[in-house]
């Protein structure tokens, strides 16, 4: 587990460095605000299709020839595009090179079959957890990093991102270990690597139904406050890179605290189903929040307020890996970051659209956080999904039991009250 974590932790920093510069590079390209959101919408899009198509067939290769080597051509992948960035002098390279990292990056979804592969069904949302950790410690450190040092020259930070993914590859051609052995590997299949083919095994799955529907909704709603972050506090508070970097060190310091220290506690007194719906219900009220803020300072009490909001990822995709057999756990992972991947395309269409309406507006305009309160209104939509199904499956067990699906922390009951 230490090895996995060491990965995810140097490919969340890496990532995590572009994420205050990567809108500010797109605006040396543009004229005005609105110009800059539609470049950026360009930009991020391109990057939610290669990735949705490719993350399905990455899964299936993993689950064919085994994590590490998937996890390193992942790295290459990524440390090509931050080079590349770095030098790019036109907008239309900014979008291919986005198109490329999105097809042959899905770092996520095998880092996340690789803790399955090494982890007893009951134990996987406390590991998902530690993995939730180390993206926390990755964006306490990134961003922070990145801001200043675009605040220096806004392509730096991709030159260091890019060495961070070498060192990456470096590390896992030398040290990680793989987790696969050869007797639980299957061939490869075309007809089950295709997208729409993944998603619908992903549904398929005993124990999971609606909860595809939950993570869709959900990662809509976190990916539109991502792709609306930079822009929306430049346009609302005049936040450059070091600003942004800031405030998401306190993302990942909030992240890492809930997941790395207080989520295994709160598993011990709470069901994953219970611990699922409030964490959502904390982020459709921080999302909302945020859209209303009028000064910078309420940023950080809002994050610092959502401590729940981040633990609800690590029990959702718990009771997901546990529907799935040992032999398809990366096409399952996949699946799931393929969903994901679907959900950052239409992402940036829908919130950076809405950012547009309102971009030229006053800054002390409510209106200006308009995909915020969408985004908090798809959180309450997954919250009411997930309350559903959870009382089904609680009727449709037997009396005193829960299916292993359902109770992935030991014998909690799935009962909503």
């Amino acid at each position: 587990m230490s090895f996995i974590l060491v990965t995810v932790l140097i490919d969340m920093i890496a990532i995590g460095l572009m994420v205050p510069v990567l809108p500010h590079i797109v605006g040396t390209f543009t004229r005005s605000n609105d110009e800059q959101a539609l470049a950026f919408l360009a930009v991020t899009t391109a990057f939610g299709v290669a990735n949705f198509l490719g993350s399905p067939v990455l899964g299936g290769l993993s689950d064919r020839f085994g994590r590490r080597p998937v996890l390193l051509l992942g790295f290459a992948g990524l440390a090509i595009s931050f080079f590349v960035t770095a030098v790019a002098t036109a907008l239309w390279m900014l979008v291919l090179v986005r198109l490329f990292s999105g097809a042959m990056q899905s770092n996520i979804g095998i880092a996340n079959a690789y803790v399955a592969d090494i982890t007893a069904p009951e134990d996987r949302a406390r590991r998902f957890g530690q993995v939730g950790a180390m993206f926390g410690v990755g964006f306490i450190l990134g961003p922070v990093i990145g801001g200043l040092l675009g605040d220096i020259d806004v392509r730096l930070p991709f030159v260091v991102a890019g060495a961070m993914a070498l060192v990456n590859g470096l590390y896992g051609f030398f040290v990680l270990p793989e987790s696969l052995p050869p007797e639980r590997r299957r061939a490869f299949e075309w007809r089950r690597a295709n997208p729409v083919a993944a998603l619908r095994g992903l549904a398929a799955l005993k124990g999971v139904g609606a909860l595809v529907w939950v993570i869709a909704l959900a990662s809509l709603a976190q990916f539109m406050l991502h792709m609306t972050w930079v822009l929306y506090t430049k346009f609302r508070f005049g936040w450059g890179p070091g600003d942004v970097g800031w405030s998401l060190f306190a993302v990942g310091v909030v992240s890492a605290l809930s997941q790395g220290v207080l989520l295994r506690p709160v598993l011990k007194r709470v069901s994953a189903q219970r611990l699922a719906v409030a964490a959502m219900v904390s982020g459709a009220v921080a999302y909302a929040a945020f859209g209303l803020a009028t000064e910078g300072w309420m940023i950080y009490a809002i994050i610092a307020l959502n401590l729940l909001g981040g633990m609800a990822t690590a029990a959702v995709q718990s009771m997901v890996s546990n529907a799935a057999d040992a032999r398809t756990q990366g096409q399952t992972m996949g699946a799931v970051a393929s969903l994901n991947s679907l959900m950052a395309v239409l992402a940036p269409v829908i919130s950076l659209e809405m950012l547009r309406w309102v971009a030229e507006r006053h800054a002390n305009d409510w209106l200006i956080g308009l995909p915020l309160y969408a985004s908090s209104a798809l959180m309450v939509g997954a919250v009411v999904i997930a309350v559903r199904f959870f009382r089904r499956q609680a009727a449709a067990a037997p009396a005193g039991a829960a299916s292993p699906a359902m109770a992935p922390d030991g014998p909690a009951t799935a009962r909503i009250p």
